[in-house]
């Protein structure tokens, strides 16, 4: 009788675990993630926790800084999965060379005359809008100059990157390197 309630309770199980959330696109014109149908490690809903250090700048100035897009396909792999995390259930913390991506378009020009505006202020908004939390080291904006006004009001102002990672780490986030 044994066997047979154990397979009862493996069938249910199966079942529960073959039915796929409808994709979606987490982060539309950014993070753009291949389809790899014969994948043997797909995401799982219960392991979607990740922090993301930003430290490197882009290769130019009108360029995303590369770690906030992978942030972006990162959300999107989760979204060909159907899978939502949390809001704040992604961070991504932007330090070093990268800290001028928080600025706002006008201190960004300055900075850098030749661009138009800040590219990366869209992927953040947008980022924002799927739920992430993109925050900078506090240290780095006093390192650089960087006016508390001058940053983008949809990015965090953290004490600083190395205590927001060891703190998310400790809180059971991934840490994924850029």
């Amino acid at each position: 009788m044994l066997p047979v309630a154990l397979a009862i309770v493996s069938l249910a199980g199966c079942q529960t675990l073959g039915a796929r959330a409808t994709p979606f696109v987490a982060v539309p014109g950014f993070g753009q993630a291949a389809e790899v149908p014969d994948a043997a490690m797909r995401p799982s809903p219960g392991a979607v926790r990740a922090v993301f250090p930003a430290t490197r700048a882009a290769a130019s100035p009108d360029k995303v800084a590369p770690a906030l897009d992978k942030a972006a396909r990162y959300l999107n792999l989760l979204g060909k999965e159907g899978i939502r995390p949390r809001p704040g259930d992604v961070v991504v913390v932007i330090s070093g060379p990268a800290t001028t991506a928080v600025l706002t378009h006008d201190r960004y020009r300055a900075r850098h005359p030749d661009v138009a505006a800040n590219p990366n202020l869209p992927l953040i908004r947008a980022l924002r809008q799927a739920g992430a939390v993109v925050s900078v080291c506090g240290q780095a904006l006093h390192g650089q100059g960087i006016a508390t006004a001058d940053v983008a009001p949809e990015v965090r102002r953290d004490m600083s990157a190395m205590t927001t990672l060891v703190h998310l780490q400790s809180q059971g986030f991934a840490l994924i390197p850029e």
